[in-house]
């Protein structure tokens, strides 16, 4: 019988550096030997999903309801979680998403205002209790991720031209989910240089490799 695979996120606001983290977990996974990992995104991850990731960060739709955020959201989740993650895991392979269910409580449930119950009940519907088995929190001051951002001169998506308060709220909504669920949760000072937020996000998976990978 296969072994599961490791399902692993990645999470943090705009600018927060997940980029960094993600290629440092690519190289980290090479060296420790573990075979076809799969890195994915959210929303998106399927033709489904990545359909709708395009019109949720589409500007022209800057009216869009909280609502309708989330349920959208979710839709592309629960194909994302049909066609890609659940079989990639039955397989043995591991799955690094950049976000997941934990940006919607961020993001719609603490940023838009929705609150945590409503998106529990989606939670609940769409993936029950399957959950990651380690979640990377990238946590940035929404001022140095805003200025990230616009560094990159590339033009703003709809989620990047929200302003501190949203960014605030989303903040302290990571820092809540954080603190309930210590044992999945890794948090990451990504207001620090490139260099160390890569360090440290290889630290934070270090314990969940193959013993002889993870001298």
């Amino acid at each position: 019988m296969t072994e599961r695979g490791r399902f692993i996120t990645v999470e943090g606001l705009e600018g927060a550096g997940k980029t960094t983290c993600l290629r440092a977990i690519e190289q980290m996974l090479e060296e420790a030997g573990i075979e076809r990992p799969l890195f994915t995104r959210e929303p998106g991850g399927t033709p489904f999903g990545e359909a709708l990731r395009g019109a949720l960060l589409d500007p022209q739709y800057s009216g869009l309801s909280a609502e309708a955020e989330a349920l959208t959201v979710f839709a592309a989740r629960a194909e994302h979680l049909a066609q890609v993650i659940h079989p990639a895991l039955a397989t043995g392979r591991w799955v690094v998403s950049d976000r997941f269910t934990d940006a919607t409580y961020a993001y719609q449930g603490g940023g838009r205002g929705l609150g945590d119950e409503r998106i529990a009940v989606l939670e609940q519907w769409v993936h029950g209790g399957f959950v990651p088995d380690r979640t990377l929190l990238l946590d940035v001051d929404p001022s140095v991720g805003r200025s990230r951002v616009a560094s990159r001169g590339s033009g703003e998506d709809r989620f990047e031209q929200e302003q501190d308060p949203f960014f605030l709220a989303a903040r302290a909504a990571y820092a809540r989910r954080a603190a309930a669920e210590p044992a999945r949760f890794r948090c990451i000072d990504a207001n620090r240089p490139e260099d160390d937020v890569a360090r440290q996000a290889r630290a934070a998976l270090a314990d969940l490799l193959p013993a002889r990978s993870a001298s």
